[in-house]
């Protein structure tokens, strides 16, 4: 039976949102939050970007080591051979490779240096350089795959199939897509081609989510799995992508919805992901957030608080507990507290390591990180970022090549 899977792309798109930003630091703490979660795949970053390889290498050993799970980790490429020529050393093992597909983009982006038949040529050459590499799943992406008519959106995934790609991502690129339409185009490509199309939603039109499982319900009806980018609280570029929780609840929760998810999906850790993402992102969630936000279980109107109070099921969905408890780190305690971070020592950073019962797998390794990833984020690190440093701080070091003084 075909199942749906989740690809997030927070550290991807995500991370591309503008007046915002997260560190190489807050990147990994995505892809433990994700692992955590049980999600399949993280869209990890850009590893043909110098400034990306020292962060790539450690999370290729961080996975390595188990601080990931069963999480696979992506590297997004230009589909263009050369940028995955950059990438290969690095030793990840899944790709996706990206490159415009609409006629709209072809004239007003490419502006006559790439025509249909050169897209196609350089797409099918850059995943025979990832599959050459001994990649083990390779997905290409249609940007603007929603404006792309579906004669050229069919020769293009044909042609990605033969190149050896597992999966096509059908971006819609500016967020004009509907539901009766996105359904009806998955479906159709699906059966055509005989593989996996993956949802790629944005927010432009408030209908990411609906969107996503619309187009995933496409690629069930045509017998493929189906694969659907997320960003965790919904950011993204512009209006933002489909929220991960509201996806996965979606179809969880949603009425007439049958659907397999075919990922081990724990959601105990979904508050303090968001609450997490909200604090490193510097991005307040609003009080609807969906499931996580301040009122998502939050009854006033006296014909609501009178039901709820008999029976939360009166006017609930589901039941808040089984996304996990809200945060409560060390740095947030109030009154007297003792922290550690950039500027801290040695006793400090003993005391709150014991008082978090981590041990560090290499103190004075561990010492140096805490202040090393306090610089990088410039905020209080939290509980779990804390812990993660202690069990990995080797896999960690990784990231700041030539920065980490002796002991």
């Amino acid at each position: 039976m075909p199942q749906i899977h989740f690809l997030d792309v927070t550290n991807r798109d995500g991370v591309q949102t503008a007046r915002t930003g997260l560190s190489k630091f807050g990147k990994t703490m995505v892809n433990f939050y994700l692992g955590r979660l049980g999600v399949a795949q993280s869209e990890i970053g850009f590893p043909f970007l110098f400034h990306e390889v020292p962060y790539v290498r450690a999370q290729v050993a961080l996975a390595e080591a188990g601080a990931m799970r069963e999480l696979r980790l992506s590297g997004w490429c230009r589909g263009v051979p050369g940028d995955v020529e950059k990438a290969v050393p690095l030793g990840l093992r899944h790709y996706n490779l990206s490159i415009s597909t609409s006629d709209y983009m072809i004239q007003n982006k490419f502006r006559g240096r790439l025509d249909r038949a050169a897209i196609i040529r350089e797409m099918t050459a850059a995943v025979a350089v990832a599959k050459d590499a001994g990649a083990e799943t390779i997905g290409v992406n249609a940007e603007d795959g929603s404006r792309t008519d579906d004669g050229f959106l069919l020769e293009f995934a044909l042609a990605a199939k033969e190149a050896g790609a597992d999966r096509v991502r059908y971006c819609d690129t500016i967020g004009g897509d509907t539901p009766d339409r996105i359904r009806e185009r998955f479906a159709k490509l699906a059966a055509a081609t005989a593989m996996p199309i993956e949802t790629h939603c944005h927010n432009d039109l408030g209908m990411a989510v609906a969107n996503s499982v619309s187009g995933a319900l496409g690629d069930l009806e045509a017998g493929q799995d189906a694969w659907i980018n997320t960003c965790v609280n919904g950011i993204g570029e512009r209006s933002g992508n489909a929220d991960l929780l509201s996806t996965i609840l979606a179809f969880r929760h949603g009425f007439g919805l049958s659907a397999e998810i075919g990922d081990a999906l724990d959601l105990s850790w979904a508050r303090r992901f968001a609450l997490w993402a909200s604090y490193a992102f510097g991005q307040a969630l609003p009080y609807n957030q969906v499931g996580v936000g301040v009122n998502a279980f939050a009854h006033e109107s006296g014909i609501h608080a009178d039901g709820a109070l008999k029976d939360h099921g009166n006017y609930e969905l589901y039941d808040e507990s089984t996304l996990g408890p809200f945060p409560s780190d060390w740095h947030a305690r109030r009154g007297r507290v003792v922290l550690t971070g950039e500027y801290g020592g040695k006793a400090g950073f003993r005391h709150v390591m014991d008082g978090l019962e981590a041990e560090p797998a290499d103190e004075e390794l561990a010492f140096q990180l805490v202040q090393l990833c306090n610089a990088m984020t410039g905020r209080p690190l939290t509980d779990d970022e804390l812990r993660l440093i202690a069990a990995y701080p080797r896999e960690l070091a990784l990231m700041f090549p030539g920065q980490l003084g002796e002991g």
